[in-house]
């Protein structure tokens, strides 16, 4: 079918060490400037490095600044800040109001009614929807004055249940235009895990679509929703729109500066392929891109369907300027080989990004080298659901400043990393790990987690009174870069040493034959604990698995230590993965530990068949380890 220009339907019917390359490896970018007039004069004539001093050193300044300049007030905020990390107290702004809705929509309708807002990748290849600014509008306003019209106001809670699209993006924004807050549900839950968040949320409103439809399948929204609210009193309606051709709740803000991170201009196209259901669609499909008055793309499908070129040949017909995916998807199309990305033309990419987790360096190297065709800078961001958006990337930066690969670098504007160690104290120096605090607060910093504030200063101040705790460890290297080692929940202890699962995955990946790996741990008589890996190999190799492994205990002994190789290596065609790219660790360890007969709540993984299929391969591993004990 070929594109559409307009848009049919409206609303009703580790703590570990992971050395950088040297310096031999790093690449170089020239920055864009900002453009005129999105900052004070001073401000704007000021290098990055200056910038980011200022943001540090004076942040009142710098963020009064920004948000004067660059965002439209009802009434403007008297006060810049009123913060304390001790006790968990966040106030950004104080005095000023402002409508989220109108500073993505409004303000750009007024300059350029007929810019692209949104490019709907449906599922079906070649059925793109393009959306206006000016439909956009006309459409949001539609739903927001159906939603009053049904006693939804300032303040009520609403459930979105709906797939990528839209008329998602448009029940965002309606909810945000008259003051109610909306709590995205990413369309693949299981009707309990739906309830658990309309419940958590209090939510006086569900809306939906019928159905959805994602890699070629088709699911039934409308069913989970009746089923959901059955155990939600709270709900007074559920809204169903028809479609044509314990996780916490938070409340966060940001002010837009996503084009220093990723080199935005007018005219490009913006496409992050997250869910909108998940923080990185909040923040980088839906309120970054709008509110920089940019054209986004939704993209409803999955890396692999209808074949594993689908992202690239999405790049090619929509000529999309900046690529934002997840290094989980990287490491799935990997396996396919070079040929179904040099099948398009990606010469409109400018700039690749990487979010959800650490990056291994064979994936870093392939997305760089094979997909941006060493030209375009890849930017490793670290951030959180906590953080609102991007806190350590390597950009911005100065001219001529080196990208590290598989490293998240520098901190953005505002942000101050701190690295502590194991007596809560703040380490100096470089050439270090330690666990990863900020030492003070930013505008996109989460507010609380909503009904449970203590919940919040629990979980974030508590462990390190004064600064921000991430739960994820980090590397400082000798050049003062920043390395996410990965959670620090993630960390074993095998014989008295203590290792970052992220640290052996990362060995195992360089390996040429294995695009992905995850390793957990599970207790031992002896030593504690032992690694347990779970390796993907390439198709065509699959026979020669037993070398492999050999190779792969080789390595990671080489690479770390010998007491570091798993203790067990069970090879299975794919991982356990949410819709997000998500690897749900929870289910291997069940799996390793044998201990099955209840997985607990599967509904957010992409493809649940996955389960039965790594059971069935452990059980086969598990019978081939007794008979080897027999014949010994």
């Amino acid at each position: 079918m070929a594109a559409r220009s307009r848009w049919p339907g409206l609303f009703w019917a580790v703590l570990s060490r992971r050395r950088a390359p040297g310096p031999g490896r790093c690449l170089s970018y020239q920055p864009h400037p900002p453009a005129p007039g999105t900052w004070s004069t001073e401000l704007s004539r000021l290098s990055h490095g200056d910038l980011y001093r200022l943001s540090v050193t004076d942040p009142d300044r710098f963020w009064g600044s920004a948000a004067a300049d660059r965002l439209r007030w009802a009434e403007p905020f008297h006060r810049v800040r009123d913060c304390d990390l001790s006790s968990g107290r966040i106030g950004w702004f104080l005095g000023g109001k402002l409508n989220v809705s109108v500073n993505c929509l409004d303000v750009h309708v007024e300059k350029h009614p007929d810019r692209v807002a949104l490019i709907w990748e449906r599922d079906e290849p070649g059925t793109e929807v393009k959306v206006t600014y000016r439909e956009l509008l006309e459409t949001t306003c539609r739903l927001a004055n159906a939603l009053k019209s049904h006693g939804i106001n300032k303040g009520d809670r609403v459930a979105i249940y709906m797939s990528v699209s839209p008329l998602a993006v448009a029940a965002m924004l309606a909810c945000v235009r008259i003051g109610a807050v909306h709590t995205v549900v990413f369309a693949g839950f299981s009707s309990d895990a739906l309830a658990g968040r309309i419940q958590d949320a209090g939510c006086k409103a569900v809306i939906t679509f019928n159905e959805g439809v994602r890699g070629g399948r088709v699911i039934q929204l409308k069913a989970m929703v009746d089923a959901a609210v059955k155990t939600c009193p709270s709900v007074q309606h559920v809204f169903v729109c028809q479609r044509t051709e314990t996780p916490a709740v938070m409340g966060e803000r940001d002010v837009r500066l996503e084009e220093y991170v990723f080199d935005y201009r007018d005219g490009d196209v913006f496409g992050c392929v997250a869910d909108v259901g998940w923080i990185t669609g909040h923040s980088y499909v839906v309120y970054g891109p709008l509110c920089n008055g940019a054209t986004t793309v939704l993209f409803e499908s999955t890396p692999v369907y209808p074949n594993p070129g689908r992202y690239w040949e999405t790049v090619e017909r929509l000529r999309i300027s900046q690529f934002y995916g997840a290094p989980t998807a990287l490491r799935l199309l990997l396996k396919y080989g070079e040929s179904w990305v040099k099948k398009y033309d990606r010469s409109s990419l400018r700039t690749l990004g990487s979010v959800g987790e650490p990056i291994n360096h064979e994936a870093w190297h392939w997305f760089h080298s094979v997909v941006g065709e060493g030209r375009c800078p890849l930017v490793d961001t670290w951030w959180q659901t906590e953080t609102g958006g991007v806190c350590i990337a390597p950009r911005p930066a100065d001219e001529g400043a080196p990208i590290v690969p598989a490293m998240a670098m520098r901190p953005f504007f505002g942000i101050q990393p701190v690295l502590m160690g194991e007596k809560g104290e703040p380490l100096s120096g470089n050439d270090i790990t330690g666990a990863l605090c900020i030492s003070q607060p930013w505008p996109g910093i989460a507010r609380s987690i909503y009904g449970d504030h203590q919940r919040f200063v629990d979980a974030y101040f508590k462990p390190y009174p004064g600064f921000y705790f991430s739960g994820d460890g980090a590397y400082r290297s000798e050049d003062g870069f920043y390395q996410i080692t990965g959670r620090m929940d993630d960390v074993i202890n095998v014989s008295g040493h203590r290792l970052g699962t992220a640290e052996i995955e990362d060995a195992l990946d360089e390996h040429p034959a294995v695009p992905e790996t995850a390793v957990i741990g599970i207790p031992h008589d002896i030593k504690g604990e032992v690694p347990f890996a779970f390796v993907v190999l390439k198709e065509d190799l699959s026979d020669d698995a037993p070398a492999v492994l050999q190779q792969l205990r080789d390595l990671v002994a080489t690479k770390i230590a010998k007491y570091a190789v798993p203790e067990h290596f069970l090879v299975v065609t794919r991982l356990p993965k949410t819709r997000s790219g998500k690897i749900m660790r929870r289910i291997l360890r069940k799996v390793a530990m044998e201990t099955t007969e209840d997985l607990g709540d599967v509904s957010t993984l992409d493809d649940p068949s996955v389960v039965k299929e790594i059971i069935e391969a452990h059980e086969e591993y598990r019978k081939q380890r007794e008979e080897e004990k027999k014949k010994k």
